[in-house]
C-alpha cells in the first residue's frame, strides 16, 4: 500500500471536526491520511486574517481548491470535498440540470461529475452529502440521547419519523431538511459540538449500512492507499 495525503475542503466547522476526529482515524489504517479546512470565505489584508466556513457561492469554493491544489501538487496527494446538497448554492456547475431530477442519488451525481469537470484534476475526488451532515445522525437517531438527556419524547419522535426510510432521502425542504427535523424537537442541537459527538457514537459502520451515497464515498477513499491510484504525474 502506498501513503496518500487527502486533504478535504469543508463546507464549514461542522465537517471539519468530523473529518479530524472520525474520518482521519479510520482511513489511517489505510494509510490514508486526511485533514480539512474550510471553505475559504473572505480575507482581511490589513490584519493578515483570514474567514473559512459556509458555502456562500461556488466560484469562492473553486477558488480555494484550486490554490489547495497548487499549493500541494505532490502526485501522492488527493482532494475531496464536503458539500451539502441541501441549500446548494444557485451557481454550483449543474444545478439547472440536476434540479430537473427528482431523484436525489441522479441529482447529486450530475454535480458532482459537474464539479469534477470544472476543477479538472485527476487527485481531486468530488462529494457531496445527501441532503445535509444531520442525515447521518438520521441514521440511528436513538443516539441523541448521548447528548441530550431527558429528551425521550423528543427523541422517540424522531425514531418514529425515520423508522425504515433512506436518511439520504429525507427531503430537503426549508422546513423539512434533517436539521430541522433535529431543531424541531431539541432547539438545543448543536451540530459542532454534539453533531459530530452523536455520529461518532452511531460509527462508521452504521452509517455505512444505511448511508449508500456516503459508504461508496468512504470506499472511494479507502482505495486510495493501492499502487494503481498513484498519479505519477500530477495535473
Amino acid at each position: 500500500m502506498s501513503i496518500i495525503r487527502l486533504h478535504m475542503t469543508a463546507e464549514g466547522q461542522t465537517k471539519q471536526v468530523f473529518t479530524r476526529k472520525i474520518l482521519a482515524p479510520h482511513l489511517a489504517h489505510f494509510t490514508v491520511f486526511a485533514d480539512a479546512r474550510c471553505v475559504l470565505t473572505g480575507k482581511d489584508k490589513r490584519a493578515a486574517r483570514e474567514y473559512r466556513g459556509g458555502l456562500i457561492s461556488y466560484q469562492k469554493a473553486k477558488a480555494d481548491i484550486l490554490t489547495w491544489l497548487k499549493e500541494d501538487s505532490h502526485p501522492e496527494c488527493r482532494f475531496t470535498t464536503m458539500f451539502d446538497l441541501y441549500a446548494l448554492p444557485e451557481d454550483f456547475p449543474g444545478y439547472d440540470k440536476a434540479g430537473k431530477q427528482t431523484n436525489p442519488y441522479e441529482r447529486v451525481c450530475i454535480l458532482e461529475e459537474m464539479l469534477a469537470a470544472d476543477i479538472k484534476d485527476r487527485r481531486f475526488i468530488p462529494y457531496i452529502q445527501l441532503h445535509e451532515f444531520e442525515t447521518l445522525i438520521l441514521s440511528d437517531p436513538k443516539q441523541l440521547g448521548w447528548e441530550y438527556l431527558e429528551h425521550d419524547n423528543q427523541i422517540h419522535n424522531l425514531v418514529v419519523m425515520v423508522d425504515d426510510r433512506n436518511p439520504e432521502l429525507i427531503n430537503d425542504g426549508s422546513e423539512t431538511a434533517p436539521s430541522k427535523r433535529i431543531l424541531k424537537e431539541i432547539p438545543e442541537y448543536n451540530k459542532v459540538t454534539a453533531g459530530v459527538s452523536v455520529v461518532e457514537q452511531i460509527g462508521l459502520k452504521t452509517l455505512r449500512t444505511k448511508c449508500k451515497h456516503f459508504s461508496e464515498w468512504l470506499e472511494k477513499l479507502e482505495n486510495l492507499g493501492r499502487p494503481s491510484t498513484i498519479i505519477r504525474t500530477a495535473t
